[in-house]
C-alpha cells in the first residue's frame, strides 16, 4: 500500500510548487502485510518524460509507516514523480537470520533459511555483470550450503560488507507497485527568493526652484537604480505606469473633486491617451521604458510590473466594449465599491458577458509586457476575478513564457488567499504585516511552512496602502524590526519607498492610509540627505540582503523552525540549507526598548545537532564567532541591532 503521499496539492488537481535546485521532500506511507521488509524509491520525470535517476527512500518513523525522500528538479518546466515500493527479499533475510543466530538457533533448525539465502545469493549472481562481483555471490552461497563449515563460517561471507555492497547496487525486488504520477511544476529561482523594491517612477522628478513636485519620467526613475541595487534588492516594482484617467479624478488623500494639477491614482488606468498597453505620456514612451528596463537589467535586477484588471471611466475599453462592463440598471456603467467605500474613478470588468473576448485581449495585453521585457506582474486584487480565469491565463502564458511569474495581491480570506497559490500564483502577499506578536509570527510562519508546496510568501514590511500601527507607534526600531523578520523569515520580502525613510504618518488616528498618499501625489524624496543625517533605514535594509545572499539557509522556507526563548519579547528561529549545510539562527527584540538578555534553547534536533553537541558559530550582526549549545545565552542591545543571526557550516 502506498498512501498519503505528498507533495501532493488538492488531491493532485494542481501541480506542486518548486524551483530549479530546491530540495524537495517527498513523503508516502508505505505499509504490506506481515513482517517482511519493504524499500521504496521516487522516479523523478522532467518535461521530456525522460526519468531521471530514481532516489531511494528512507523509512523515516517505524510507527506510522511514513517514508522519506528528497528529489532536486535542475530545470524550469513540469516535472512528475511516482513512488515505487517492493518487497526486500534480501533485508527480510538477513534480519530474520541474524535475529535467529542472537538466540542461538543452530544449523539445522536453520537449513530451510540457509538454503534460502543462497538461492537469493545465486539469483544476484545470475543477474550481475561483473566476474569478480559473481564469483563472491558464489563463493557466498557455497559457504552458506557447506555443512562441513561451523554456522558462523558458513553465513559469514553472507552478512559480510562485501555481499551487502553488491547486493545493495542491484537489490532483488519482488511484488513491486508504483504509485500514480504527481506533477511538480518547477519555476526559476526567482519564484522563491528574491528582494523586491516598490517605487512610484513619477515621483523621482525632484521640486523646481518654488519647491513644487515636478513629475517624473523613466529617465529621473533610472537614477535612482543604482541606490536600489547597492541595497541588494533583485526585483524594482512598478505601480501602473499607464494613462490615468481623467473623468472622476480622485484629488489629495482620496479627495473625491481633484484640483487642475493633481496627478490621480495609477490604479484608475486608461484615458484617451491609451490604456493597459500604453506608457503615461509624462513618464516618456515604449521607447523610454525599454532603456529603463534595460538599465535594471545591468544592474542585475529585474522589473515586476502591475497588471491592474479595472478602468477609468474614460479608458478605451469602455468606449469600444460596454459588454466587457457592469450595466445598472439606469443604462450606466458601475464603479467599484466596497461599502461603504466607493471608487467612482474606477470601473470594475465584468467577465461574465463576453469571457472570450475579455480573455484574449487580457492575453494580449500580457504578452505585449513580455516582450517589452516584464517577467514578473504583480497582479493587483485577483481576488475580484474569477478562479477560472486565472488559472486558464497563468498556464497559457507559462506555456510559451516559463519563466514569467505572477505574485497574487490578495489580502483576503485564508481559502481565497491558498486557492489562488494552488491554481497557478508563482507568489502570494500574507497576513505577515498584521502578525505582530512572538505567538501571531510563530503560528502564522509555521502555517506557511506547511502550504510550501503551493503557497510562497512575499513578505511586504509596508505597502501604499497599508501603514500597519505598530510602524505608526513603533518608531524607526520598530521598522528595523519588521525589516529584519521580513528578510529572514521568507525568502522572498519587499518594501515600498518611504520605508527606509521611517514615514509613519497615518491619514487619521486608526487608519492604515498614508497621510499624503503617493497614490494620489507626487511624492518625491531626499534619500542621500537622510542618509548622511543618519536618518535611514538603508545602511540595515543593505545588511539584511548581504546576509540573504550570502547564507543559502535564508533562501529556504521549508527548513524554518522556531526556538524557545526565556523572553516572550524575543523570537528565535532557524533555517537550514541541506544541500550546503548551511544554518542560521536569528533572535529578534520584538520590542527594542532596552538591552536584554535570554536563554535561547535550541531544537538540537532541527538543526541536526546532539543534544550535547556545541558549535562554533559566525556572529553575523556583532562580529567574531561564539560557541553555541542547546542552552546558549544571548544579549540584544537596541542601541547596536535588534536582531542577532548566527551562522555556520555543518559540513
Amino acid at each position: 500500500m502506498i498512501d498519503d503521499i505528498s507533495p501532493l496539492v488538492s488531491g493532485g488537481r494542481y501541480p506542486a510548487k518548486a524551483v530549479v535546485g530546491e530540495q524537495v521532500p517527498v513523503h508516502a506511507t508505505i505499509w504490506r502485510e506481515g513482517h517482511e521488509a519493504l524499500a521504496a524509491e521516487v522516479e523523478l520525470a522532467d518535461r521530456s518524460r525522460a526519468p531521471r535517476s530514481a532516489v531511494p527512500m528512507e523509512l523515516a518513523d517505524v510507527g506510522t509507516d511514513r517514508w522519506r525522500a528528497v528529489v532536486t528538479p535542475d530545470e524550469p518546466g513540469m516535472w512528475e514523480f511516482r513512488i515505487r515500493a517492493w518487497s526486500d527479499p534480501w533485508t527480510s533475510w538477513r534480519t530474520s537470520v541474524t535475529a535467529k543466530l542472537a538466540v542461538s538457533v543452530d544449523a539445522p533448525a536453520l537449513a530451510n533459511d540457509l538454503e534460502s539465502g543462497a538461492l537469493l545469493i545465486d539469483r544476484q549472481a545470475d543477474r550481475s555483470s561483473s566476474r569478480d562481483d559473481r564469483d563472491l555471490l558464489r563463493r557466498a552461497a557455497a559457504a552458506l550450503r557447506d555443512t562441513n563449515l561451523p554456522l558462523s563460517e558458513r553465513v559469514k561471507p553472507a552478512l559480510g560488507a562485501e555481499v551487502a555492497r553488491v547486493v545493495a547496487a542491484a537489490p532483488p525486488r519482488e511484488l513491486v507497485v508504483s504509485s500514480n504520477p504527481h506533477r511538480i511544476w518547477v519555476d526559476r529561482p526567482r519564484a522563491l527568493f528574491g528582494s523586491w523594491y516598490e517605487f512610484f517612477p513619477r515621483s523621482t522628478g525632484g521640486r523646481d526652484e518654488h519647491g513644487r513636485a515636478v513629475h517624473g519620467t523613466f529617465a529621473t526613475a533610472e537614477r535612482e537604480l543604482g541606490r536600489i541595487a547597492d541595497m541588494g534588492f533583485d526585483v524594482v516594482y512598478l505601480p501602473p505606469i499607464h494613462p490615468i484617467g481623467t473623468v472622476n479624478r480622485k484629488g489629495r488623500n482620496n479627495a473625491l473633486t481633484a484640483e487642475p494639477n493633481d496627478v490621480g491614482s495609477p490604479w484608475a488606468i486608461g484615458s484617451s491617451e491609451g490604456g493597459h498597453d500604453a506608457v503615461h505620456p509624462e513618464l516618456g514612451d515604449i521607447t523610454d521604458f525599454d532603456a529603463f528596463v534595460t538599465e535594471v537589467r545591468r544592474l542585475d535586477m529585474e522589473v515586476a510590473l502591475d497588471l491592474a484588471l479595472q478602468c477609468a471611466p474614460d479608458h478605451p475599453w469602455v468606449r469600444h466594449h460596454p459588454e466587457w462592463f457592469t450595466t445598472r440598471p439606469d443604462g450606466s456603467i458601475a464603479f467599484a465599491e466596497n461599502p461603504p467605500k466607493t471608487y467612482e474613478d474606477i470601473y470594475p470588468l465584468n467577465f461574465d458577458n463576453d469571457p472570450e473576448g475579455l480573455y484574449a485581449e487580457i492575453l494580449r495585453v500580457v504578452t505585449f509586457w513580455i516582450e517589452h521585457g516584464v517577467r514578473i506582474f504583480r497582479v493587483d486584487n485577483p481576488h475580484t476575478k474569477p478562479p477560472d480565469f486565472w488559472h486558464r491565463l497563468i498556464w497559457q502564458v507559462k506555456e510559451t513564457y516559463p519563466e514569467v511569474l505572477f505574485l497574487a495581491e490578495a489580502f483576503t480570506r485564508p481559502a481565497i488567499l491558498n486557492g489562488l497559490a494552488k491554481l497557478g500564483f508563482t507568489q502570494s502577499y500574507t497576513y505577515f504585516t498584521w502578525r505582530t506578536t512572538k505567538r501571531e509570527l510563530t503560528e502564522y510562519l509555521t502555517e506557511l511552512v506547511d502550504s510550501a508546496d503551493w503557497l510562497r510568501p512575499n513578505l511586504f514590511v509596508n505597502t501604499p496602502d497599508i501603514l500597519h500601527r505598530v510602524l505608526q507607534e513603533g518608531g524607526p526600531h520598530m521598522f528595523a524590526v519588521r525589516a529584519a523578520l521580513a528578510a529572514t523569515l521568507s525568502p522572498t520580502w519587499g518594501v515600498y519607498s518611504g520605508f527606509e525613510l521611517f514615514e509613519r504618518q497615518p491619514l487619521r488616528p486608526g487608519s492604515e492610509e498614508y497621510l499624503d498618499s503617493e497614490k494620489y501625489e507626487l511624492r518625491p524624496r531626499d534619500y542621500s540627505g537622510a542618509l548622511r543625517r543618519g536618518e535611514s533605514l538603508q545602511p540595515w535594509i543593505t545588511e539584511l540582503n548581504r546576509l540573504r545572499r550570502a547564507h543559502p539557509a535564508l533562501r529556504n522556507l521549508r527548513t524554518l523552525r522556531f526556538h524557545d526563548v526565556t523572553d516572550e519579547a524575543l523570537i528565535a528561529y532557524s533555517k537550514t540549507d541541506p544541500g550546503t549545510g548551511d544554518h542560521v539562527l536569528c533572535v529578534v527584540d520584538l520590542a527594542p526598548i532596552s538591552p536584554r538578555e535570554a536563554e535561547v534553547r535550541l531544537d538540537t534536533a532541527a538543526l541536526g545537532l546532539d543534544d550535547g553537541a556545541q558549535v562554533t558559530a559566525l556572529d553575523e550582526i556583532y562580529g567574531g564567532v561564539v560557541e553555541l549549545s542547546a542552552t546558549s545565552t544571548v544579549t540584544i542591545d537596541p542601541k547596536r541591532s535588534v536582531a542577532r543571526v548566527f551562522a555556520w557550516r555543518s559540513h
